[in-house]
This record gives C-alpha cells, structure tokens and sequence, in this order.
C-alpha cells in the first residue's frame, strides 16, 4: 500500500469510521486474506478470518478518537488483528497448518506441461516445509517474504525487536533450506 493511500484512508476513517471502512476493506482484503490463507492453509478458515478480523476492526475504528486512527498504521495494525483471530481459532481446535496453497499458484503458461507439473511439485513441497515450521518462525517467513513487509513492519505487528524477527525469518529460511535441498536442484 502507498503511503498516500493509507494517508487518505486513516483522514477518512478519522472523519467518518463507518464511511471509510468500506474503502479501507477494498484496499486491504486481497492482502489479508493471503495472510489468513498462508497461515491457515484453508480457504474457508481463510475467508472467516478475514472476515472477523475486519470485523473487530471495525469495533475498535468505532471506539477510537480521530487522533488514535490518523497515528495508525495501517498494513501492520490489519495483520496484527489477523494474526490474533488466527491464533485464537488454533487454541480453539487445532487447524490443518499448509502456508501455501499451491492449486491456485499458475506456473508459466510459456513453460512447457513438463516444467508446469514441476512448478507445482515444487509448490506443494514448499507449502508443506513451511506448515512444519515453528509458528514463530512461520509467521515471520510468511509475513516478511510471502506478504513482503519490512522487517520493521514484522517487529511492530508481532510485538517484538527488529532483531527477533531477523533472527526468525533467518532461521525460517535456513531450515527450509535445509529441508529442501532438492529445491534447488529443479528451480
């Protein structure tokens, strides 16, 4: 998101939080969904906490003063309630962890059937190393590198030193490197 974008969607939720919300979810639901459906691996689960977590920001946009809603920022705030929804659904009942969903990832129309049927081979390996990550080192791999938020942005939303999350994300990767020395044999 640009930082004009997200500068106008805070004066206009600032001014009018339930005329706003609507553009805020227009320009935000196609990024929290991915995030709810990398860390849920399911679509439906994906779709339902999307939805709540708009919800509940709708609930806390309609509590907050003008001041509090023009000093947030925006991407970080979303995922952060995304993240809570999901943790609370896991807690609840244990949920089948895939990051990716590789049937909906399309491979090179120009390649051919060959490299297409491997790029979701590949696709699918990579979505099954990440569900057996850690969940503290899934959700930084998934947020930096698949939602492509700075390493600061991570450290916000988690709650949590830059450091951390850089130490995450780097021990994230190294064990799926690790695991997946294969990978890098076909890419």
């Amino acid at each position: 998101m640009g930082a004009d974008r997200d500068a106008a969607l805070r004066e206009a939720l600032a001014a009018d939080p339930a005329g706003g919300f609507e553009a805020l979810v227009h320009a935000y639901q196609h990024r929290l969904y991915a995030f709810a459906l990398a860390m849920s691996g399911e679509p439906a689960d994906a779709e339902e906490i999307a939805q709540d977590a708009f919800l509940r920001a709708h609930d806390a946009l309609r509590r907050y003063p003008a001041h509090r809603i023009l000093a947030l920022r925006l991407s970080p705030w979303l995922h952060r309630i995304a993240l809570n929804v999901f943790r609370n659904r896991v807690r609840r009942r244990r949920l089948r962890v895939v990051p990716l969903d590789a049937d909906t990832a399309l491979p090179d129309p120009s390649d051919g059937p060959e490299r297409q049927v491997l790029s979701r081979a590949v696709l699918r390996e990579l979505a099954n190393l990440v569900s057996g990550l850690p969940e503290h080192h899934r959700t930084a791999v998934v947020l930096r590198c698949v939602q492509g938020m700075t390493y600061a942005e991570v450290a916000e939303l988690l709650g949590q030193p830059e450091g951390t999350v850089k130490a995450n994300v780097h021990r994230g990767l190294q064990a799926l490197r690790r695991r997946a020395g294969w990978l890098s044999e076909v890419s």
